[in-house]
């Protein structure tokens, strides 16, 4: 890779939804935004969803954490050989657990590998050194959200949400001139997203998810719950804070509810998470845009409005892909680990100073 100047990366994300690995290229020095490139969707199978989920909560050396990596390292070898063009790679691997002040964080899935299979420079194991200085790990995508912020031409403060499997918000002063001065970012995990969702609906339906919060808008929602899990004490912690997949199981226990009732409830859990969260924003926002898979739940999307009272709008809004954000984030990152940039700090993931995460894989 060349050492200074604008480049074409290829970035790679696959969440804990398990929906499957996007992958997208973004033309960047690392600082600015010049161009979108090519995006790419790989989905995983029932078969292989099984083999990660078998892997959660898992560490290197556990039972099913071989058979998921090895699942992991296939699908974005087998989706990542589809592009040309790229002169570095930002690989995220497939979070199987996420305790930073415990044993760490665990991305499955070798860089060294994709390198070789590839013939790029990989970027991987992004969060490892943040959690080892101190940090959350998490969020990693306010970096790029402050660029984001800064390309689309935004002149007062906005917020950008993340609605995976964890729900995560930037917080984002465009009128900074950088990420890492003061002011500029405030970022932390809102509390569940998708993943319980979605792992009702697989259980009471077989389906993957509740496609357009359909199924959620023809219940009602357990308020009494809702109250109850807010006072999760995750909820009083300030932030930079972070989550795993399975902190609020316990929380949302909506066994006793209606199949309809339950999905209402969860889907009313994230918004109401999302709220209490924004009560942390130095701020108010003149924005709030959505990506991830949530922004396709109108059930969810009018949850946030109401209980905001602030318009959630889809990224798309800004003419962005919430798609391939996140997959995009990875690319953005891994420039700027190669340059030497700091990813995360003390207002992003509560690191106690600024942090380049990331090892370099060369072929």
């Amino acid at each position: 890779m060349q050492k200074g100047g604008a480049v074409w990366a290829l970035g790679t994300m696959s969440g804990t939804s398990l929906d499957g690995v996007d992958a997208a290229m973004v033309l960047t020095d690392g600082t600015r935004i010049f161009d979108f490139g090519p995006t790419a969707y790989r989905p995983y199978s029932p078969a292989e969803q099984a083999t990660i989920r078998a892997a959660f909560g898992q560490w290197p050396g556990d039972p099913a954490v071989a058979a998921a990596a090895a699942v992991v390292e296939s699908a974005h070898a087998e989706l990542m050989s589809r592009f040309t063009g790229a002169e570095i790679a930002g690989f995220h691997g497939q979070t199987l657990a996420h305790d930073p002040q415990g044993q760490g964080t665990h991305q499955a899935g070798d860089g060294d590998l994709l390198a070789r299979t590839l013939g790029l420079p990989v970027v991987w194991d992004f969060r490892s050194a943040d959690v080892a200085m101190g940090g959350q790990g998490a969020p990693l995508a306010p970096f790029y959200h402050f660029a984001l912020a800064r390309h689309i031409g935004a002149a007062l403060p906005l917020a950008i949400l993340n609605l995976g499997g964890v729900g995560n918000v930037t917080w984002i002063d465009p009128r900074q001139t950088a990420p890492e001065h003061a002011g500029a970012l405030l970022a932390f995990d809102t509390g569940p997203a998708n993943a319980p969702l979605n792992d009702l609906m697989q259980r009471l339906t077989g389906t993957p998810q509740d496609a357009g919060g359909a199924f959620a808008a023809t219940g009602t929602v357990d308020e009494t719950l809702i109250d109850r899990f807010l006072t999760h004490p995750y909820f009083y912690r300030m932030p930079p804070k972070s989550l795993d997949r399975n902190d609020f199981h316990a929380s949302l226990d909506v066994t006793h509810l209606a199949p309809q009732d339950a999905a209402a409830t969860l889907t009313a859990a994230i918004a109401a998470s999302v709220a209490r969260g924004a009560e942390h924003f130095p701020t108010q926002v003149a924005r709030l845009l959505v990506t991830g898979g949530g922004r396709h739940n109108a059930t969810l999307m009018s949850q946030l409005s109401t209980r905001l009272r602030l318009d959630a709008e889809p990224v798309e809004a800004a003419g962005l892909d919430g798609d391939m954000l996140e997959a995009q984030a990875f690319a953005f990152l891994a420039v700027r680990v190669a340059r030497g940039l700091p990813t995360s700090g003390p207002t992003t993931t509560g690191v106690p100073a600024l942090v380049g995460g990331g090892k370099v894989s060369r072929p």
